[in-house]
């Protein structure tokens, strides 16, 4: 179907060097201009962050130092890009949280003007997460076919989740099961050393402070340090260990933490 336009709809995609707003920056940008009349226009090009892209991020989309040292910068392409999308309304999948805002970040960083408050927005990530919900009631009707029942009771829940997981066994065993870099990890097979793997595998504390990575080393998951070995930052920065044990993190998470501290600790 053709959408009922006013304005143009630029719907795009950002590749990354990682996923902090404040601090990351665009190595690629897609766009798909969609007129009012249907006609649709396409731009890609790579750009050279003039930052490292970290490789646990390159293994994500591809992208390498080396595909974009000749890239243009942002700064360069800037005003052509500000043009391209002038009068265009935005949208993007889970554009709202992140490709809009980092694009706009990438604007301001250069002193290019970017107006946004004019523009409307469309996010087909929030559309999707509102009608397809992903809620134990709507699981429980998608895998078993049936409407839960005093949903959010102890009992009622905790039947149709173990249910679900049934239901889940039965209808993926024997599939592949990919990571979110496209790499297989394993199938899905009717016991629980295999449901943990595929579930929880890259588990390190339990509110996903840290996590392995395809080496098997622990890494943090948040913040300026995302995707490097937490080992290799609590011996460059030791005030980082204290900063963490002081903060509001769980305690699980600060045991976890001092674990790995004593470990590289006795290694020396």
């Amino acid at each position: 179907m053709q959408l009922n336009l006013k304005n143009p709809l630029a719907v795009f995609d950002l590749e990354t060097t990682g996923t902090n707003i404040s601090t990351d920056r665009i190595v690629e940008i897609s766009v798909v201009k969609i007129m009012p009349d249907g006609e649709e226009i396409i731009k890609t090009m790579k750009i050279n962050p003039t930052i490292p892209i970290p490789v646990e991020t390159s293994m994500i989309h591809g992208i390498y130092d080396k595909d974009v040292k000749d890239a243009p910068t942002f700064k360069s392409i800037a005003k052509s890009l500000a043009e391209f999308l002038s009068g265009c309304d935005l949208g993007g999948f889970n554009c709202l949280k992140f490709d809009i805002p980092l694009l706009v970040e990438e604007f301001l960083r250069v002193d290019v003007e970017f107006d946004t408050s004019s523009r409307k927005f469309v996010d087909a990530q929030k559309i999707f997460h509102m009608m397809e919900k992903r809620t134990l009631t709507a699981a429980y009707k998608f895998y078993c076919g049936k409407s839960l029942e005093d949903a959010h009771s102890a009992e009622a829940d905790t039947l149709a989740t173990a249910a679900v997981i049934k239901a889940q066994v039965e209808r993926y065993e024997g599939q592949e099961v990919t990571n979110p870099m496209g790499k297989v990890i394993g199938t899905v097979a009717n016991d629980m050393k295999n449901l943990h793997e595929v579930s929880a595998a890259n588990m390190v504390d339990l509110a996903g402070r840290f996590v392995t990575n395809e080496e098997g080393v622990e890494v943090f998951n948040f913040g300026k340090h995302r995707h490097k070995p937490v080992e290799d930052i609590l011996k460059a920065e030791p005030g980082y260990y204290d900063w963490m044990m002081k903060g509001d993190f769980p305690l699980d998470t600060k045991r976890k933490l001092t674990q790995i501290k004593l470990r590289g600790f006795n290694a020396r």
